[in-house]
């Protein structure tokens, strides 16, 4: 059937496979972050719920301690950056799905040709 297409189609579905690529990778980078975020969330739970004022953050292979106050500081700081880059993705993720849809209505016009 690929072989029946028009040089114009195949190259709006090469579009359309790279496009879903791209989707994919981001929907893995949102999720990723989405973890990360939820991991940000427990851990100022965590720090909200002790009546300790230090406690430890690791760093690479060590574990440091600092203030309980730091250290909320650091993860909201943190969560504020995940929240943004969470965002940022979603927006481009629209941006895509909205680009395949276009791909596909152009492709199901020239199929149906």
């Amino acid at each position: 059937m690929v072989e029946e297409l028009s040089d114009e189609a195949k190259e709006l579905l090469l579009q359309f496979q790279s496009y879903q690529q791209q989707l994919q990778n981001i929907l893995i980078q949102k999720e990723t972050l989405k973890l990360q975020e939820i991991e940000v969330e427990k851990a100022l739970e965590e720090l909200n719920a002790t009546k300790q004022t230090s406690a430890y953050k690791i760093v690479g292979n060590i574990m440091l301690s600092k203030s309980v106050e730091d250290l909320k500081k650091e993860l909201n700081e943190s969560k504020e950056e995940l929240s943004l880059r969470i965002k940022s993705i979603e927006s481009v993720e629209l941006k895509i799905k909205e680009k395949l849809k276009e791909l596909q209505n152009k492709l199901k016009d020239i199929i149906k040709e």
